[in-house]
């Protein structure tokens, strides 16, 4: 999609990179004097939210750059967070959250990078691990058609050693990572859907088999990778349509070189649903059967999402029976009938990331207690199989010490 006039915020007409932004877009621009005037003129238009992403405003961050994750008290959280580079997004999904998270949803990017890099080395000297994301809010990658925002934090976390960076997408926007010295703390990482819901319910987005393709290149540039099946949807033939994206997944890439894979169902705030069937009418989507959840958002029944997630699973662990596999806002029932365990059996949902995300990031573990880094999974490995825990002893690769690096073999690429 192309952006199609270029807003600046007074307070950062001068800012370098401003002027480099302003370049490469070569559209019309006009100085604001505040986010209101933005605002006001995207609401006045008849489809507010598309033309919140036609244009790109340009302003300082008055808040903080690092956060916790907006996650909810009712289900299970990872713990992860947010490096906050930009908000919305040019690509086009019928289910996504942020048409009514801002009032309106504009694209808009922070260029007060000097402050960006402040607290990232404030972040970064506290020797914790972290495990850090920019696709929150925003898709990590659409920012590099017009900066160089991918290099330079890709950059910044290759000179640590306690924290990694997490790049997800739906685009195939990657050249920025080719030839850079990533010392294996960015995971590269995709939303991955069935073609059907690519095609009916992701406007503008990238192709199943060429996101699969471009996280293939990142492997062999040495990328370590991750997957988020979210939203997982449900419809007429789509548990086999969901196995044939796994096994196309598998056909081409290393297990041993995913970080992590994520789950999560249909879900959202009830004010979406008037959103998807008024700008996307040919979408079924917002006419299921959805039951309020402990946090507010309508999401199938829990009998659906576990019969759903278990058929999911099961095919994961036949291809890669060791590749980590955690549910994204989901109660430790649904934890115990799918995977068999609760995140409490293995430490925590964000003890059992941050142990993978050190395995295959190589990050120092001094931080963490090694009464915590020695009983990872519990001591057992809970491998799901038909939704029960099967107990394994850990392999030796993710029993660690305080302040050991995890030496991680070479993958080769399927490609």
């Amino acid at each position: 999609m192309r952006i199609s006039k270029l807003f600046i915020d007074r307070q950062v007409v001068d800012l370098p990179l401003t002027q480099s932004i302003q370049a490469r877009l070569d559209v019309p621009a006009m100085i604001v004097q505040s986010a209101r005037q933005v605002h006001e003129m995207v609401a006045s238009t008849p489809d507010p939210v598309q033309s919140g992403k036609e244009i790109l405003y340009l302003s300082r961050n008055q808040g903080a750059f690092f956060k916790r994750c907006p996650g909810t008290r009712h289900y299970t959280c990872c713990d992860y967070r947010i490096l906050h580079i930009g908000t919305f997004c040019y690509m086009d999904c019928a289910y996504c959250i942020l048409q009514t998270y801002f009032h309106p949803p504009v694209l808009e990017y922070f260029v007060n990078h000097e402050d960006l890099i402040a607290e990232l080395d404030t972040v970064f000297a506290q020797k914790s691990i972290f495990r850090i994301g920019t696709g929150e809010f925003t898709d990590s990658l659409i920012w590099t058609l017009w900066t160089d925002v991918a290099k330079l934090l890709v950059d910044r976390f290759a000179a640590q050693e306690h924290a990694v960076l997490e790049l997800k997408t739906k685009t195939t926007a990657i050249e920025q990572l080719q030839n850079l010295n990533h010392n294996r703390k960015t995971v590269a990482a995709w939303s991955l859907n069935t073609p059907k819901i690519i095609h009916s319910e992701e406007r503008g987005t990238a192709t199943i088999s060429a996101r699969i393709d471009a996280a293939a290149r990142c492997e062999k540039w040495g990328y370590p990778l991750a997957f988020h099946f979210d939203p997982l949807i449900i419809y007429d033939g789509c548990e086999r349509a969901y196995i044939r994206v796994i096994e196309t997944l598998f056909s081409r890439l290393s297990a041993e070189n995913m970080v992590w894979i994520s789950l999560g169902t249909l879900r959202f705030p009830p004010p979406v649903k008037a959103v998807i069937q008024k700008r996307f009418p040919d979408s079924k989507i917002g006419y299921a059967e959805f039951v309020s959840g402990s946090d507010g958002k309508l999401r199938y029944f829990k009998p659906l999402r576990i019969h759903l997630y278990r058929k999911i699973i099961a095919c994961i662990r036949e291809h890669a029976p060791d590749v980590i596999v955690y549910l994204c806002m989901e109660d430790d029932e649904v934890w115990q009938k799918t995977l068999g365990f609760t995140p409490a059996d293995v430490g925590g949902l964000s003890h059992m990331l941050d142990m993978s995300a050190a395995k295959h990031c190589h990050l120092n573990l001094d931080a963490i207690p090694e009464s915590a880094t020695t009983r990872t999974a519990g001591g057992l490995d809970f491998t799901a199989t038909g939704g029960k825990r099967q107990g394994r002893e850990v392999p030796q690769s993710l029993r660690v010490k305080p302040g050991a690096q995890h030496p991680v073999g070479k993958t080769q690429s399927k490609s």
